[in-house]
Parts: C-alpha cells; structure tokens; sequence
C-alpha cells in the first residue's frame, strides 16, 4: 500500500520556524518528483514548493520564495520542508504529493500528482 505521511506541523509564533516531512512507503519514489501543496480555511488548495526527481531543481510559490526550502532525501524516500520566518498567512493544512514529469514541467499543477498524504496543519499565530 502506497502512503505519504506528513508530520512536523504545529503551532508557532509569527517568525518562527519548522520543519514539515513527508516519508514515503509502499514503493520507491526515486523517479519521482516531490511538492507541497497547501489549503487554507475558505480558500481553494494552492502550490508551495516542488522539487524534481533527482533534487537538482527547485520551484516555489511566490508567496513563499526565501522563507521556505524544500529538499529530499532518496534513500529515506523523504521529502522536507524548511519554513522559516513564518507568517499567519502561512496558516493552512500542508499536503505533500509525488508524481512524474517526464516533460520536466507542470510542478505547479496538483493535478499532476498521483499520490497525496493526509496533510498536516500549520498554524502561526500574531
């Protein structure tokens, strides 16, 4: 059985920090392209960060470019998230997603992704 498991959410202060990840079982995600997605309350689900099969390339949200990074680990299966100065726009459920791209585009496009975890929640507080 496939799963993404989310974990690291939480509550913090508006320029604090933490550190999302997503561990992968049932299969080998190597080919894999990794992202993050996020929903918050009222608001339809929106692309954070996305990282390529083989981690040489990275995309973020605008919203999120120079606070947020996100990395893998292959051999873990494990994808991470580091959000650093973190405001309460931030607050929102953090899904992570896997999918392929044999194009190399369409990171942004949640439709493009087959596997998605339950989510996590983030909350920062003012």
């Amino acid at each position: 059985q496939v799963q993404l498991v989310e974990s690291g959410g939480g509550l913090v202060q508006a320029g604090g920090s933490l550190r999302l990840s997503c561990a992968a079982s049932g299969r080998s995600f190597s080919g894999y392209a990794r992202g993050w997605f996020r929903q918050a309350p009222g608001k339809e689900r929106e692309f954070v960060a996305a990282i390529n099969w083989n981690g040489g390339s990275t995309y973020y949200a605008d919203s999120v470019k120079g606070r947020f990074s996100i990395s893998r680990d292959s051999a873990l299966n494990t994808v991470y998230l580091q959000m650093n100065s973190l405001k309460p726009e931030d607050t929102a459920v953090y899904y992570c997603a896997a999918g392929v791209f044999l194009s190399g585009s369409g990171y942004y496009t949640q439709n493009r992704y087959a596997f998605w975890g339950q989510g996590t929640q983030v909350t920062v507080s003012s």
